[in-house]
């Protein structure tokens, strides 16, 4: 199609819009007023947050944590009288993995904390440690070889890739009007006949290659008998990023202890050790790995629907209950599952009777490559890499995701879906006053929505103001209760709800793109 034809369809379409958005909806204007004042003066938004963030505390894959969260949630839906409430195994995952002791401090040239976490699946240091350092910095195995012989007992620091810079820009905004527009507007590219992959292979070479290295000098470093690891990825102000230090699989080859810091305190030690003064590092961490149950899972319940013709089909929404483990996931992703618990909570309180089973999901393992939903996806509805179909893939009506954070939503991206853009926007008319408007026809990733669109099926996530997400939150030991703003998580809710309800109550599913072709999986 070429463009000039596609903003012709696209103006058509814009004209069109009323007409083809208020087609087959029995949405009862009542409702949504109720739905609306039930989430913004009675909201339990900003308690459940606090159950899943300060109660049931880090919900890393496989951990403790997130057994808790699982208990909680399921418990908490069936009491708000939700159906067929279960915590249900997706697969296997791997080992579990708790941290049940964390302290690192400078004791030479004098006394200072440091600001550090166990990476996650890393082992503990067996009891305390004192001992020097030594600054490893390589980027080639042939650089990595010039160690050998230096590391034996001695705690290695690694140099800090992206050191903190001074900036003048804050690190919370919301989406100008600007922003806002650009998105509705977006239209994309036709598709080229032989698109160039080659900066997508450059690209994947160059993450083979670090990934190889660091293989190696873990290796390394192992076998010349150091003691612990310091690292840092970046970040600033006593903000680290974290991630994990080995594999969560059950087979998974040793590793030594590894802490991740905040980078100012790294690179203050490194500054020394280059300078020629001795610097001695105390660390003690102490981990437990859970081998019981290898097993992955999801928390699910219902609203049943209530049309004899209808009630087999399903309206879903969720977001991943799993978080890091640096701090309690306030951001990443507790604010969007407790958007989605209050969604239905809001929807029980004010009585809606939906035409359509109304089914929420709260998924495991979403960090470690959308293993949950992605699962859930393959036993329940299409397997991507075969795209042979289940029976209740041609069920669900549509799912809704969130995922970016605890920004108030400003509308939703349609994932190229252009059939449902004129149904959104008729969706958003009575939300304008709470600043959500945008519809895009805009692809999103990175979140579970995409298991959904894999397999044809209509998966979207919301537009969400990005506040200081992406600078201060996502994946860092400053993800905490603090950084959820009621009014923004009160707002989605509603938001959610209205959506939700609006898919389960129209006489038609909501349109599909063309099924993909299938997938099979390819490892990197």
């Amino acid at each position: 199609m070429t463009t000039l034809r596609y903003l012709i369809l696209a103006g058509s379409l814009a004209a069109a819009m009323p007409t083809l958005a208020q087609q087959g909806t029995k949405a009862d204007p009542a409702v949504l007023a109720k739905i609306k004042d039930e989430g913004l003066n009675r909201s339990k938004v900003m308690e459940t947050a606090f159950y899943l963030t300060d109660v049931c505390g880090p919900r890393l894959a496989g951990s403790e944590g997130l057994s808790r969260a699982h208990a909680w949630t399921k418990k908490q839906l069936a009491d708000w009288g939700l159906t067929n409430a279960e915590v249900e195994p997706w697969g296997t995952f791997g080992r579990g993995w708790d941290i049940e002791k964390s302290y690192v401090a400078m004791t030479a040239p004098y006394y200072h904390t440091l600001i550090g976490a166990p990476k996650a699946w890393t082992p503990g240091t067996n009891g305390a440690l004192k001992k020097q350092v030594v600054v490893v910095k390589a980027t080639t195995e042939a650089e990595l070889d010039k160690y050998k012989g230096q590391l034996r007992d001695k705690i290695v620091l690694l140099d800090v890739a992206n050191p903190p810079k001074p900036s003048f820009e804050p690190d919370a905004r919301r989406h100008s009007d600007a922003d806002l527009k650009k998105m509705a507007d977006f239209r994309p590219e036709p598709p080229t006949a032989t698109p160039d992959a080659t900066e997508m292979e450059k690209r994947m070479a160059q993450r083979r290659t670090q990934m190889a290295l660091r293989t190696k000098m873990s290796e390394m470093v192992l076998s010349e008998g150091a003691a612990a690891i310091l690292s840092s990825r970046g970040g600033s102000d006593g903000t680290f990023f974290t991630s994990n230090g080995a594999p969560y699989a059950a087979d998974a080859k040793p590793v030594l202890p590894e802490l991740e810091m905040a980078p100012e305190d790294q690179l203050r030690l490194i500054r020394l050790a280059d300078a020629g003064i001795p610097v001695e590092i105390e660390l003690e961490t102490r981990t437990k790995f859970q081998t019981q149950d290898l097993k992955g899972y999801n928390v699910v319940a219902e609203i049943p629907g209530t049309d004899k013709k209808l009630k087999s089909e399903v309206v879903m929404l969720g977001g991943h209950l799993d978080s890091w483990h640096a701090a309690t996931g306030a951001t990443d992703n507790a604010a969007g599952c407790a958007i989605m618990m209050e969604a239905v909570r809001i929807l029980k309180a004010s009585g809606v009777q939906p035409r359509r089973t109304i089914r929420i999901a709260l998924w495991g393992e979403e960090e470690q490559g959308l293993f949950g939903s992605r699962n859930y996806v393959k036993n329940h509805f299409a397997d991507p890499a075969t795209m042979k179909l289940l029976p209740a893939h041609e069920k669900l009506a549509a799912y809704f995701n969130l995922d970016n954070g605890a920004g108030k939503i400003r509308g939703v991206y349609a994932q190229g879906n252009e059939g449902v853009v004129p149904i959104f926007q008729d969706w958003l008319k009575p939300l304008a006053d709470l600043g959500a408007t945008t519809v895009t026809l805009r692809n999103t990733g990175g979140t579970d929505h995409l298991s959904f669109d894999a397999v044809g099926l209509p998966g979207f996530q919301f537009i969400q103001d990005p506040l200081d997400y992406g600078t201060r939150t996502h994946h860092t030991n400053m993800d905490t209760y603090e950084r959820l703003p009621a009014d923004d998580l009160k707002q989605a809710s509603v938001l959610v709800a209205s959506f939700v309800y609006q898919a389960a109550m129209r006489d038609q599913k909501l349109p599909r793109k063309p099924l993909p072709a299938a997938k099979p999986e390819q490892r990197m």
